[in-house]
């Protein structure tokens, strides 16, 4: 299937330049906060094993008392608010530790940068909503589907735009993501899928965060993403869910009218059942000598 060439309206440029700039930002911060925990873990401060997220408000209140000199386990782990004052105790034990001036330099330099690339973030985030304004009625609309919440959506947007005419069915579209399933052959055998393919990386990430954040949720695609972890492993199971989802944002970009429905979690246990008694009727009609010709009803 062909990849057909496609040059996005200039507005549809710059936002893709905003989405994606925004992305590599979020990937500074997220490196620069493993840095910090890095920092800690090699100070023998142990937030991270106790706190989930230790840039929280709790974790920043702690770091910075690191970094203006406070050493007492007892006094930094009583600054915890919330579901973590519970974990006073735990605190206190990851706070003993060997943390020095040396360390202390590095962490408040490493988290003014965390905040100035926040800052950033939010100032692109600021234009990016201001660029799409136009097209949130569609943002609205791929934000129901499970797993595309509004960043994804504009991301989505950004990157394969809104004409889905250059796309006469879906599988066109998941062809030119490089989202279509692939088989390798050699000498006339299957070796399995291939992958995806180098294709969009931004289009990629978009549809793989929002098949590994639909893995929880109690819908069609929670399910399938599920079913096929089990059987085929998490990471063809994001490749399939997330091109499920590309799938649906075609049907919803070819039609203004179209909002997204969900069969639900259930839908596949009815549908196997529907099948194996349509096998069974066939086979009982069989053994008595008929042929059985299946047509669905009109």
């Amino acid at each position: 299937m062909l990849r057909p060439s496609f040059v996005p309206p200039p507005a549809f440029r710059e936002l893709r330049d905003l989405t994606r700039y925004r992305v590599d930002l979020v990937s500074t911060r997220t490196a620069e906060k493993q840095r910090v925990e890095k920092l800690l873990e090699d100070a023998l401060i142990m937030m991270s094993v106790v706190a989930s997220d230790i840039f929280g408000v709790s974790g920043r209140d702690m770091m910075a008392a690191l970094v203006a000199g406070e050493r007492d386990p007892k006094v930094l782990a009583q600054m915890a608010r919330g579901r973590m004052r519970a974990k006073t105790a735990r605190l206190e034990e990851a706070f003993t530790g060997r943390f020095t001036d040396h360390h202390a330099f590095l962490l408040r330099t490493m988290l003014a940068r965390i905040d100035g690339i926040t800052a950033d973030i939010d100032v692109v985030q600021d234009r990016i909503d201001e660029q799409i304004a136009p097209f949130a009625a569609t943002v609205t609309r791929l934000d129901e589907i499970p797993g595309v919440g509004v960043t994804t959506a504009q991301a989505i947007i950004a990157e394969i735009g809104l004409d889905m005419t250059r796309f006469p069915t879906p599988a066109h579209l998941a062809s030119w993501a490089r989202f279509a399933p692939g088989i390798s052959e050699s000498a006339g055998r299957k070796k399995g899928n291939s992958g995806t393919g180098k294709g969009n990386r931004y289009l990629a990430r978009a549809l793989g965060e929002a098949a590994v954040g639909v893995r929880r949720t109690d819908t069609f695609l929670g399910e399938r993403y599920r079913r096929l972890a089990h059987r085929r492993g998490k990471k063809k199971a994001i490749v399939a869910v997330g091109r499920s989802i590309l799938m649906i944002v075609w049907h919803l970009l070819s039609d203004d009218e179209a909002r997204f429905v969900d069969l639900g979690s259930a839908y596949y246990e009815s549908r196997v059942n529907l099948n194996r008694r349509t096998r069974n009727h066939v086979r009982e009609l069989q053994a008595l000598g008929y042929k059985v010709i299946l047509e669905p009803a009109a």
